[in-house]
């Protein structure tokens, strides 16, 4: 019953602002922005990688110079780098994977998009191991392709794989290839993820990311999530819950940045530096983090809404 609420209760947190922008934008007379094709997209690449290895399966995806962060501790960037991390990885030896997006989103030059969902790999072994992935796309002359992806453990299967509404635009445009114009976004992004970085000095974790994240945003949660976090709010709370009162412990910045040409959604990709030294040697001074955001306009705040 819990489940069936907690759905319920998803879909009309994330139908105010999908389901409601496509009404808005069909009452002006525009085409609707759909994200059927870029899930279609993923589901496909799905299907396809339940038929070869592990390996084989997910690079099948990934964009030429796709990013991705490794259990070392850094990324990977590019095709081959990423598939060299991949097969250095015990877990991956032999195994093949599927998966089910439950959330997309497109940008409103229709030309990005992100989706998340649930991964079960399957081991030589028989062993089954739930996954949760965030994954970033850009759609080129030969269709969608994962530009940054990244997947973590699960204690345990999905109560539900509900599919939830997608994350639409407010209005469609026409895509643009002016240099000053994308960035012009892309500056103003990674603005926006150092002042998310700088407020956590101040007001401290769980403040700066109830403040900074969409009503509707997600977080990949721990190890110990079966699902996902969703809301700022409550992503506030579960980042906040384990730190000390007052400034941040870690700060970071934006390293590298993929916006869309309209500039309403892009993602943000760097490092999470610890502001002293830790403690325990064993413990990474920095950790590899990307994040997708999102805006209703040029003119309006960016607020991520995946990371």
């Amino acid at each position: 019953m819990r489940t069936l609420l907690g759905a319920a209760a998803l879909i009309v947190l994330f139908g105010a602002t999908g389901i409601a922008r496509d009404e808005r934008a069909q009452t002006r007379g525009e085409p609707p922005v759909s994200v059927d094709e870029l899930l279609a997209a993923d589901r496909a690449f799905s299907a396809a990688s339940a038929k070869t290895d592990l390996v084989s399966g997910l690079s099948a995806m990934f964009a030429a110079d796709v990013i991705m962060p490794t259990p070392a501790g850094h990324f990977a960037e590019g095709k081959e780098r990423a598939i060299e991390a991949l097969r250095a990885n015990p877990s991956n030896a032999g195994a093949w994977i599927e998966w089910t997006p439950i959330r997309g989103g497109i940008s409103a030059d229709g030309l990005q998009g992100f989706t998340f969902g649930y991964m079960t790999l399957h081991s030589t072994n028989g062993n089954v191991t739930p996954l949760k992935y965030l994954a970033y796309w850009v759609k080129g002359p030969d269709g969608w392709h994962v530009a940054a992806y990244k997947r973590a453990l699960a204690p345990s299967a999905p109560g539900s794989t509900v599919t939830l509404p997608p994350s639409l635009p407010a209005a469609v445009v026409s895509p643009t290839t002016d240099p000053a114009t994308i960035a012009a976004h892309r500056r103003s992004l990674e603005q926006a993820e150092l002042s998310f970085s700088r407020a956590a000095q101040t007001t401290g974790l769980g403040a700066a990311f109830a403040k900074y994240g969409s009503a509707d945003a997600m977080n990949l949660g721990g190890p110990k999530e079966p699902g996902f976090i969703i809301g700022a709010e409550a992503i506030g709370k579960a980042i906040g819950g384990g730190t000390e009162p007052g400034g941040s412990p870690v700060s970071w910045a934006a390293d590298k940045v993929i916006v869309a040409s309209s500039g309403d959604l892009g993602v943000s990709i760097g490092m999470i530096r610890r502001n002293k030294p830790p403690t325990d040697p064993k413990q990474p001074a920095a950790t590899p983090f990307f994040t997708v955001w999102r805006r209703a306009s040029t003119n309006a705040p960016w607020r991520y809404i995946a990371e």
